[in-house]
């Protein structure tokens, strides 16, 4: 792409705070001729900060957010439209709606501004493409532009927009608009990043809700309950008399009154002076018109409540509809079962994806929104199965990389969130809490995770090097440094601790029940050694299944895998008694030592028994945190201990996935008690990370798992349990669409399996009865054990 088009803006003479800020219109009309002559004209525009563009009254595509998140430093994204059918031969106009968005608005929960730059500007170039291959530019972005302050008042992602519908006018969209009063756009030098083009499908208005209730909790306060958590926004159709004026409060949650409360979602953290507010604001003053609505599209909430305050009359379900919004991904996975309760565990689950994919995986999508790289490293196989989230990851893990650093000691360590900005950057407010293991590990996790569900190893391939970079940095921080603890315990090192990771900050079993978090400085210097070297000797090992995946070597392959025994080797010495039984008595060391193969076959029976007796003792209750929690039922099932699975999965008292879901949750909690016992909300409740719970029923209740790339094969074995009668699976692999369905009826096992061209499997039924099946239909009925 050839840019000559020139980066214009407003010209800004007062700095005006965060949140505060107008949404700028940028205009612009020229003469167009021989349009249907044209084999196709083209715009490409790009932002540091948001667009929204519309050509002679019409918007041009339907994605949002435009031209999305990255490393602004670095890379910018352009979009491309085809705007043939919008032009005309004659006058045309073009118009566009530019605002801070992540460039320098908000972001992350220090709600930092001005990250990326001080000023939005935009650019725009339009192309006409000839019949005979030939091009020419038609519009550029320049001085001869104009801009103006818009209908759109005030403009972030995270406090809310604030709108004026009075100040709202059509005719700036078409040609013949007298903007002779507007001012002369000013010019802004081109930015040093790289235009890149969007690979990923864009953000989009994807699902329109109707709500499920409107009550009126107090005079002069409505609250709408659209029945289910999203990220999004809502547009109301009735906004009353002109000059009303109307708050929109979104949130999680009702408090003891039926009102929306927020308090859960205000920061207040130690490293901030005060607790901040909550956003999730917006305003809007009515014009009066009647076809007149209101649709914040330069904001985001997560929300399933909205509290409207300042309508003089009565709303109506007809005037409002909760709009879902996120990145456009093709859903590729689907499961259903006998047990509602589930079904609905899998939705919220599904609903906390959706509520986290926009334009990057997030960790929630109010009062954070951050990209934490630890959320995608263990969730992306789930993700990867419900949804194709290759070019989406792909697309993220761009800026993962150019994150990473390049320097000292420190070279290589992978940033707890990307794109990262300044103020929590590695010399920012966090600079002590980066390159944590479990999250730095999404460089080698999240592209296996692809490979593994697609088939495609062009991932593996452009994160190699930096994959390479974060290994070698764990492995220099393991051998160059000791914890104080181990130090005094044994002044001399012994020889295995120099692959023993007790170095640095970790965030280890994030969130584990019943560890006290108030005094977080405890928690910090706490020995994490087990977890953090558990997850360096897994990265090792899949660097030596990359490198033979990638063609690489033979002694690189073999280097890595020598590296990866020592490690292991290391991790036994140290975390596993002479007896078989872990040193480290929690719930998830037992989970991720047998879920990443670290125990001796001799000893995985031991260890699986003292962890149904960890389970056993918390009530038969779970005790883990973030990072081991896909791995527990998995880890149970393949031990022999299925029916214990089942009851942990079937647990409605807390901590357990169906406490949520009885207590109202249609999202996964970022805490196992999110909602407390006297109904109060603590925290984000739109996590996705506890909800990769829902593999277990993909891989073991339904039995699908793949055995090779892309399901190229696979194993079918439903492993029947916890009362289940039936349980359906449907996902569309790379080679087409495989198709499970089992119940049980009068004492019979049956079973359907559609396999599609190209691709075998191997059945085991209940019975332990084995069949291999290639393409086509399938069914069997057995005796149930």
């Amino acid at each position: 792409m050839n840019w000559t088009a020139q980066w214009i803006g407003a010209d800004e003479a007062a700095e005006m705070a965060a949140g505060a800020r107008p949404v700028y219109w940028l205009r612009h009309e020229f003469a167009l001729s021989e349009v249907t002559s044209a084999k196709r004209i083209v715009l490409f525009a790009s932002a540091r900060g948001l667009i929204e563009i519309f050509i002679n009254g019409q918007r041009v595509g339907d994605a949002e957010l435009m031209p999305g998140f990255t490393q602004y430093h670095s890379r910018i994204q352009y979009v491309e439209f085809d705007v043939t059918d919008l032009l005309r031969e004659g006058q045309n106009a073009i118009a566009l709606l530019l605002a801070d968005g992540w460039f320098r608005g908000k972001v992350g929960m220090p709600r930092a501004s001005d990250q990326w730059g001080k000023h939005t500007s935009a650019v725009v170039q339009i192309e006409r493409e000839t019949r005979d291959g030939g091009r020419e530019t038609v519009v550029v972005s320049n001085e001869n532009w104009r801009y103006a302050t818009s209908h759109i008042v005030a403009a972030d992602l995270i406090d809310g927009q604030r709108e004026d519908r009075r100040l709202w006018n059509a005719a700036i969209l078409q040609a013949g608009f007298a903007d002779a009063h507007w001012a002369q756009a000013k010019i802004y030098a081109a930015p040093a990043a790289q235009l890149v083009a969007c690979i990923a499908p864009p953000v989009r208005r994807v699902e329109f809700i109707r709500p499920k209730a409107i009550t009126q909790p107090k005079p002069g306060v409505v609250v709408v309950d659209l029945g289910q958590n999203i990220n999004g926004w809502v547009r109301l159709s009735n906004l009353g008399p002109r000059d009303t004026h109307l708050t929109l409060t979104h949130g999680e949650w009702l408090d003891a009154d039926g009102d929306v409360t927020t308090d859960h979602l205000a920061p207040n953290i130690p490293i901030l002076p005060a607790p901040l507010p909550a956003g999730q604001v917006d305003t809007v003053i009515s014009a009066g018109a009647a076809d007149d609505y209101f649709e914040p599209r330069f904001t985001t909430h997560g929300f399933q409540y909205v509290r409207i305050e300042g309508h003089p009359g009565e709303l109506s379900q007809d005037d409002l509809l909760g709009v879902a919004v996120h990145s456009d991904l093709r859903r590729t996975g689907w499961f259903r079962c006998s047990d509602e309760k589930i079904n609905r565990l899998h939705d919220a689950a599904v609903w906390s994806l959706r509520g986290n994919i926009c334009d990057i995986p997030t960790d929630c999508p109010q009062r954070e929104r951050s990209g934490w790289t630890g959320d995608w490293q263990l969730f992306a196989p789930t993700a990867a199965f419900l949804y194709d989230v290759d070019t989406f990851t792909r697309k993220w893990l761009a800026d993962v990389m150019l994150d990473q650093r390049a320097d000292g000691m420190a070279a290589g360590m992978i940033a707890n969130m990307s794109p990262l900005n300044a103020f929590e950057g590695f010399d920012g407010i966090l600079k002590h809490v980066h390159g944590s293991a479990g999250w730095g590990d999404v460089i080698v996790m999240a592209p296996w995770a692809l490979y593994e569900a697609y088939g495609d190893s062009a991932a593996l391939a452009e994160t190699w090097d930096a994959m390479l970079r974060w290994v070698d940095f764990g492995l220099r921080r393991a051998a160059s440094g000791r914890s104080e603890a181990r130090q005094r315990a044994n002044p001399q090192p012994l020889p295995h601790e120099q692959y023993i990771w007790d170095t640095g900050f970790h965030w280890g079993e994030w969130l584990e029940p019943g560890v006290d978090l108030r005094d977080f400085g405890a928690f910090i210097r706490s020995d994490k050694s087990d977890v953090a070297t558990a997850y360096l000797q897994r990265s090792v090992a899949h660097l030596a299944k990359i490198a033979q995946v990638l063609g690489k070597p033979t002694d690189t392959i073999a280097h890595y895998a020598r590296l990866a025994d020592a490690l292991k080797a290391a991790w036994q010495r140290e975390f596993i008694a002479p007896d078989g039984n872990l040193t480290v008595q929690t719930q998830g060391c037992h989970v991720r030592a047998l879920a990443f193969d670290l125990v001796p076959p001799e000893f995985r029976a031991t260890v699986a028994a003292a962890l149904v007796r960890l389970i056993r003792a918390a009530g038969t209750r779970l005790g883990t945190g973030f990072l081991s929690t896909p791995y527990l039922l998995p880890v149970l099932a393949d031990t022999g201990h299925l029916d214990v699975a089942y009851e942990l999965l079937l647990q409605t008292e807390a901590p357990s996935w169906l406490y949520m879901i009885e207590r109202g949750a249609t999202t996964v909690w970022e805490r196992w008690e999110g909602v407390d016992a006297q109904g109060v909300p603590h925290e984000s409740l739109s996590h996705y990370s506890k909800g990769a719970v829902i593999s277990f029923l993909h891989h073991y209740t339904a039995g699908l798992r793949a055995t090779a790339p892309g399901y190229a094969q696979f194993v079918l074995q439903p492993r029947i349990g916890g009362g289940l009668t039936s349980a359906e699976l449907k996902l569309d692999t790379p080679h087409g669409t495989i198709e499970v369905a089992w119940r049980i009826e009068a004492g019979h096992f049956y079973l359907d399996l559609t396999v599609p061209l190209g691709v075998s499997g191997t059945v085991i039924l209940p019975n332990n009865a084995v069949y291999e099946v290639q393409s086509g239909q399938y069914e069997w009925s057995v005796p149930v054990p």
